[in-house]
């Protein structure tokens, strides 16, 4: 009886997440989430399910499913979820804000250093270490998913028929999810057994606690009301008081249009991205929005970062303020016309979502979404490898294969050699995040500067 009463105070005590140890945990993920949605999704279920226990494994793999389908970065608004899901609206604030706020501050010191120096060598050859450290965590993240939600064949085909799609044919990331969660459906309605979502899994916090609201009409005419003006009143002051050719105007209109039509991350509109503010805005010259994507990608925070570095040069040369004054401005607005959005879309689709958790056909459909995302991130990680490892990369395309292929003899051995290293010292050493990524960092200066004397 004595043991039965000590493990019921053990499970009320887990149930009891105080706000003060989310704010730590949540600090610790932002500062620690480089190496784009792949590294990400693999720190928060690291830390947030296999650690902490807070989330069982079919809850994260259930809210990471709604986020693949919004527009906007995926992670972030996993972590925002998550977020609410533990401390309501205010937990999804402080989640979401502590995801960002340490790649704004990067990117805006990285932003102003390159606008003043060009590229810092001693900066690059940190971030070199640590793009290594992190690819090898994303490749242990897809092992780990990879055994989780692939629990039987007919899973692992679908994996592969998404990853295929994405790396060889280049077909638009949200027309394989939705394939996928439409086939998940017919064999939800034909009673597929393979396709049942797995249990819950182990979490140490009794998720009857977590949070949840009744969706309704009213409620999402509230959120509406809220966060519409949150996301685009500072545009509707822009354009009454500055007026629509104003820079900062030009700025906060573009990137609210960009915020929704980013499906799969920033890779998928870079390009139209790149068009806009180098040929029709003139803010960036061409061989500058790659070297914003090398800033994004060295920073802690989601890859569409980049957009900050966009405003921030948009700004600091066509504002006619202060150059630095002018570049910090551009790059709030860039900012939070991108990122705002993310807060509006859980706050207003979360309670609809967890709402379905027990419908047996949707879940169904969620289950074939979490097989393909896992062939998604597969094809993340593949992709962010290729940039990590080799110095270039080209595209492939001979009739409908189109994919993109590292040229071999550009590949860099330091960078292959922390890679391996940073694999020994999780697979083998079994090191904690922060001891890998410290030893990644300093073995990356010490190669260059080795390789620089």
């Amino acid at each position: 009886m004595s043991k039965l009463m000590q493990e019921v105070a053990v499970s009320a005590e887990r149930r009891q997440i105080s706000l003060a140890d989310a704010f730590w945990v949540w600090f610790k993920i932002g500062i620690l989430s480089f190496g784009g949605p792949a590294g990400q999704i693999a720190l928060m279920q690291r830390i947030l399910v296999d650690e902490k226990g807070w989330v069982s494994e079919q809850r994260f793999l259930h809210a990471l499913n709604y986020c693949m389908l919004l527009p906007g970065p995926e992670a972030t608004q996993l972590a925002i979820y998550i977020g609410w899901l533990l401390h309501r609206t205010l937990g999804g604030l402080m989640a979401g804000i502590l995801f960002l706020l340490p790649g704004v501050l990067a990117m805006f010191a990285l932003s102003i250093s390159y606008a003043a120096l060009g590229n810092v060598p001693l900066v690059e050859a940190l971030f070199f270490g640590l793009k290594a450290a992190v690819l090898a965590i994303v490749i242990g993240a897809v092992i780990r998913l990879g055994q989780r939600a692939l629990a039987n064949a007919p899973r692992y085909i679908l994996a592969a028929l998404a990853f295929l799609a994405l790396f060889v044919f280049d077909i638009p990331f949200p027309l394989v999810i939705l394939c996928a969660g439409l086939f998940g459906l017919l064999a939800g309605r034909l009673g597929w057994q393979s396709f049942v979502p797995a249990g819950s899994g182990h979490a140490a916090v009794d998720e009857s606690h977590l949070h949840s609201v009744t969706p309704s009409r009213w409620y999402a005419l509230k959120i509406l009301a809220v966060w519409l003006p949150v996301w685009l009143a500072p545009l509707a002051l822009m354009l009454y008081w500055l007026g629509p050719d104003d820079v900062f105007t030009q700025i906060g209109l573009f990137f609210s249009k960009l915020a929704l039509v980013t499906f799969g991350g920033a890779y998928a509109v870079l390009s139209y991205m790149a068009q806009q503010a180098v040929e029709f805005h003139g803010w960036l010259a061409p061989g500058e929005m790659l070297d914003g994507l090398g800033l994004a990608e060295t920073t802690p925070g989601p890859l569409i970062m980049v957009v900050q570095f966009v405003g921030f040069l948009g700004g600091l040369r066509e504002s006619g303020l202060d150059p630095l004054l002018g570049g910090l401005i551009g790059g709030l607005i860039a900012s939070w016309m991108t990122f705002v959005p993310s807060f509006l879309w859980i706050f207003l689709g979360a309670p609809y979502i967890e709402s379905l958790r027990n419908r047996p056909v949707l879940n169904s459909a969620l289950a074939a979404i979490t097989a393909a995302v896992v062939g998604v991130i597969l094809n993340l990680a593949l992709w962010f490898g290729f940039h990590v490892v080799f110095d270039d990369v080209e595209r492939l395309s001979v009739g409908p294969v189109d994919m993109a292929l590292p040229v071999f003899a550009s590949l860099d051995v330091f960078a292959l050699g922390l890679v391996l290293m940073a694999l020994c010292c999780q697979f083998v050493l079994r090191l904690g995040l922060f001891s890998i990524l410290g030893i990644s960092a300093l073995a990356g200066v010490l190669l260059s500067w080795i390789s620089g004397v």
